[in-house]
């Protein structure tokens, strides 16, 4: 199964499950930032990230490009403040 089945799936469950109130307010937030026009603005899928420096879990700085010069890397935004 492909990753994107296995997301497709999943999202299936879940809007069978959650409440259609918050589903509506899902689907007015996900399109209000399509109607943004932010997509046009994002980075696309394949291109080259521009670089960047953010703190670690450790407080510590880390660029993008350090971490490109040991190999190929998968990133990961969290929302919040944990």
């Amino acid at each position: 199964m492909t990753l994107k089945a296995k997301i497709d799936d999943y999202k299936k469950a879940f809007l069978a499950k959650a409440p259609p109130e918050a589903v509506a307010l899902m689907q007015s937030a996900t399109e209000d930032l399509q109607n943004s026009g932010i997509l046009a603005r994002a980075v696309q899928v394949g291109a080259l990230a521009p670089d960047f420096t953010l703190a670690n879990t450790e407080e510590r700085e880390v660029a993008l490009s350090d971490l490109l010069d040991k190999g190929p890397l998968v990133l990961s935004f969290y929302r919040g403040r944990w």
